[in-house]
C-alpha cells in the first residue's frame, strides 16, 4: 500500500515547512493493495539528519504533543487530519533536514520530507545558513534590477508618516518583515529572515562573509566570494554604514532586551521602544541605516527590525498581548490613518493620494504556499496574532528561535 502525507493542508512542495505553531496536515491511502479491511492502522512519527529539526504530532487540536501518534486511516482515499509542529529548541538547519513518515507495523508506507524554519539569532547562523541568506537577498536586489526596489521604495521619507511615530510603527513593520521573507522564500524556500540582537556582542554579523566590514568612510567590502558585493539601490552601488562602536560589541546605550520588555505591560508604554532601543540601534551607524529615508537601502535594516518585532513578539508573549480586543494588546487613542486597528495598511491595500503616499509599490502582500494570513491587504489588527495563539487561522507562518509556545 501507498499514502499521501500532505503538510499545511497542501501537497506542494513549498507547503513542506514548520514553525512552532501547529500546521494542519492529512493522510490518506492512495493505493490500498495488500490491505483488504476497510482501515488501516498507521503510525506517524519523524526521524531526523544529525543536528536537523525535530518535530513533534498530534491527532487532534487539544491533544497533548508526542513523538509518535497511530491513526486510522480508511482505505478508500479519505483523508484523515492530524497536526505537526517544531519542537521548540531545536529548529533545522538544512532544507528539509526532518523526515515525517507513515508506518505499517514496521513498514514504511508512506514519507514527506519538512524543515522546521525559524528565525534566528543572526550571529549564531552556520555558514550555509549565513550564505543562503546573503544570496537571496543578492538575488532579490539584482543588482538593483530586481524585486527588492519595491522594498526600498516602501520605506522613504514619503512614506514615513504610515509607519513611523505611531501606534501603528510595530505593525506595519511586522508586514513589511514579512512581505520581504516571503519573497527571499521564493528564491529559497528555506531561508527564515535572522535577526540582529543588538544589546549583545555579534561580530559573526559583521565579517566580510556576512553583512560586511566598514572602512574609516563608511564604505562595507565583502569577501570575494559574498555576492552582496554587487549590491545596488537607488542607483548607487555598494552600501554605506560607519559603526560607532567596535562591532565585536554591542551598541552603547541601547536597552537590554529585559529593560525593553519591562517598559511596560500595557501597549502605549511598550511602543515607546520605537525610540529606544529601535532608533538607538539605528544612530548607532552613520551612513544609510542612521536616517527614516534611507535606512532600507542597507539590508542590515531588515535583521535590526527583526530584532525589533521579536521583542515584540516575546512582550506579546510574556504579557498575553495578541488579542486586538484586548484594551492592553494595542492603543485606543485616535491616530492617523493607516495606525488604527480596522485600517488596511499602505502599501498593500494600493491606495493613493489624500493623506496616503502618492504611489503603492510593491502591490499585495507576498502569499505564502504554508499560510494563508494575513490576506494581501492587512489590517493593523490582523498583524498582532501572528502564531495562531488565538486563532489557528491567524497563522502567519513564522516564529523565533527564543519566543517560546
Amino acid at each position: 500500500m501507498v499514502v499521501e502525507i500532505q503538510i499545511n493542508n497542501s501537497s506542494s512542495a513549498g507547503a513542506r515547512y514548520l514553525t512552532w505553531a501547529p500546521s494542519p496536515c492529512r493522510i490518506r491511502v492512495t493505493n490500498p493493495a495488500g490491505v483488504p479491511a476497510p482501515i488501516v492502522n498507521l503510525r506517524i512519527s519523524s526521524t531526523s539528519a544529525a543536528g536537523g529539526g525535530r518535530v513533534m504530532v498530534r491527532e487532534r487540536p487539544t491533544d497533548a504533543w508526542a513523538n509518535t501518534i497511530l491513526l486510522h486511516v480508511p482505505t478508500n482515499g479519505t483523508s484523515v487530519r492530524f497536526f505537526t509542529a517544531g519542537r521548540f529548541g531545536s529548529p533545522s538547519r538544512n532544507d528539509r533536514d526532518v523526515t515525517i513518515e507513515a508506518r505499517r507495523g514496521n513498514t514504511v508506507v508512506g514519507s514527506v520530507r519538512v524543515m522546521v524554519r525559524i528565525r534566528k539569532n543572526a550571529n549564531a547562523l552556520t555558514s550555509g545558513e549565513r550564505d543562503r541568506l546573503v544570496a537571496a537577498f543578492a538575488q532579490l536586489n539584482n543588482q538593483g534590477m530586481g524585486r527588492f526596489a519595491d522594498f526600498r521604495d516602501m520605506h522613504t521619507a514619503v512614506s514615513s508618516s504610515q509607519a513611523h511615530g505611531a501606534k501603528g510603527f510595530l505593525p506595519w513593520h511586522r508586514a513589511y518583515l514579512l512581505d520581504l521573507e516571503r519573497e527571499l522564500q521564493n528564491i529559497d524556500a528555506s531561508i527564515a529572515l535572522p535577526y540582529w540582537r543588538f544589546d549583545q556582542p555579534s561580530p559573526n554579523i559583521f565579517t566580510s562573509q556576512f553583512f560586511g566590514v566598514s572602512d574609516a568612510m563608511g564604505t562595507v567590502s565583502f569577501s570575494p566570494t559574498n555576492p552582496l558585493q554587487f549590491w545596488v539601490t537607488d542607483g548607487v552601488p555598494g552600501i554605506n554604514r560607519r559603526p560607532f562602536f567596535n562591532t565585536a560589541n554591542a551598541p552603547p546605550g541601547l536597552r537590554t532586551e529585559a529593560q525593553t520588555i519591562a517598559l511596560g505591560a500595557v501597549y502605549p508604554a511598550f511602543r515607546t521602544m520605537e525610540g529606544n532601543p529601535h532608533g538607538s540601534a539605528h544612530v548607532s551607524f552613520g551612513g544609510v541605516i542612521s536616517s527614516v529615508p534611507t535606512a532600507a537601502r542597507d539590508p542590515l535594516f531588515f535583521l535590526l527590525h527583526c530584532n525589533v518585532d521579536r521583542l515584540w513578539a516575546k512582550w506579546q508573549l510574556q504579557n498575553g498581548r495578541f488579542n486586538p480586543a484586548v484594551a492592553a494588546s494595542y492603543d485606543a487613542a485616535a491616530a492617523p490613518i493607516g495606525h488604527n486597528l480596522p485600517d488596511t495598511m499602505w502599501p498593500w491595500n494600493g491606495v493613493t493620494g489624500g493623506t496616503r503616499p502618492p504611489t503603492a509599490p510593491g502591490g499585495a502582500m507576498a502569499s505564502s504556499p504554508c499560510a494563508t494570513a494575513p490576506g494581501g491587504q492587512p489590517q493593523v489588527q490582523q498583524m498582532l496574532d501572528y502564531h495562531g495563539s488565538l486563532n489557528a487561522a491567524s497563522r502567519m507562518g513564522f516564529d523565533y528561535d527564543d519566543v517560546a509556545f
